[in-house]
């Protein structure tokens, strides 16, 4: 069987059956509006905040895996591939996600295009230099860039700003139809900040969103860096570009356990989605479990994950992507033996 076969194969894993994107709908919107009214009933009961804090964080899970729901229906690959559903879905999805869906679907279109394209960066993706690029920059531009690669500032602190302020503003690559679609989102967190501020009042809902979104942005950001940030994933230039081997070798698989594979909607299986972004969250398993394939692309691991997190600059020496004491112990030989 060629390549090209079994990744035709897969189509047969594009869901068309409703049944199933309703109950996702109704495992994921039910508990996460459920924790929220529980939030506010603990916090007007006097509860301690660090107690409702525990439930904030399990909202956040709920609300990531609201977020990939978001996903596939940017991709029309939800509720039977009903545009109109995925539509008004996504939409919904969106103001609870602080995401407009037109403005990540033309971002993440984008991006399903150019990923691992060294001379397509810039859309969709987490900025990342060369190990050329970073030494001809200037120090306030190497500055700036390890301030963003630091974990601490990319998955802690950039997560929120993304989310709450930057998604708010339409960016140049968006047109008119991204435009109001941001605009109609941002119009609709507004009046849900009104309705807040004329029953439970704003104190409460900062008390109770705030923590929720901070946690799902920041976990959020975490797995789509994982997808594509590991030692050894795949860059080319455009001349030598292979769309096959970005998905297979610039995606990662992350193996995480049943509960996170579960509230990610088996998004892990990265790999898959990027051979056919078609195929629904909830068949991406049966996807791998049913396509020998694909099982040849080693797991990352949840703990092997973590070692990725310092990793900042692409190696084209090597084909790897480095850290910078990697780059300082390189450079460090260099003057020793020169």
């Amino acid at each position: 069987m060629t390549r090209l076969d079994w990744v035709i194969q897969l189509s047969r894993f594009e869901d068309t059956d409703v049944k199933k994107s309703i109950k996702q709908i109704l495992t994921s919107f039910i508990p996460y509006f459920a924790l929220l009214s529980a939030m506010v009933f603990l916090l007007k009961r006097g509860f301690p905040y660090w107690f409702v804090l525990v439930l904030a964080f399990l909202a956040s899970l709920f609300l990531v895996r609201i977020f990939v729901i978001l996903h596939d229906c940017s991709h029309k690959s939800y509720l039977g591939r009903s545009l109109n559903g995925c539509f008004i879905l996504g939409h919904i999805c969106g103001i609870l996600a602080f995401t407009s869906l037109f403005a990540f679907r033309r971002s993440h279109v984008i991006h399903h295009a150019t990923f691992s394209n060294l001379e397509k960066r810039g859309v969709g993706d987490i900025w990342t230099l060369t190990v050329d690029e970073y030494r001809s920059s200037p120090l306030w531009k190497r500055f700036v860039y390890r301030v963003f690669r630091n974990p601490f500032f990319l998955f802690l602190i950039a997560p929120p700003i993304l989310f709450i302020i930057l998604n708010r503003i339409p960016k140049r690559i968006d047109r008119w139809k991204e435009i109001l679609s941001i605009l109609f989102t941002d119009v609709m967190i507004a009046l849900i900040l009104l309705v807040a501020h004329w029953t439970i009042g704003l104190k409460m809902y900062a008390a109770i969103q705030l923590p929720v979104i901070y946690l799902a942005s920041c976990f959020g950001v975490w797995i789509f860096f994982i997808h594509h940030q590991f030692e050894d994933t795949y860059w080319a230039d455009n001349k030598n570009y292979d769309i096959f081997k970005a998905a297979m070798e610039g995606s990662s698989f992350y193996k995480l356990p049943k509960v996170l594979a579960w509230f990610t909607g088996n998004i892990g299986y990265h790999h898959v989605h990027h051979l056919n972004f078609r195929v629904p969250n909830f068949n991406l398993k049966d996807c791998y479990d049913q396509t020998p394939e694909v099982q040849q692309v080693k797991p990352l691991t949840l703990l092997g994950g973590f070692k990725c997190m310092h990793l900042a600059l692409w190696d084209e020496s090597t084909s790897r992507l480095i850290n910078f004491s990697a780059l300082k112990g390189r450079e460090r030989g260099y003057f020793k033996s020169s």
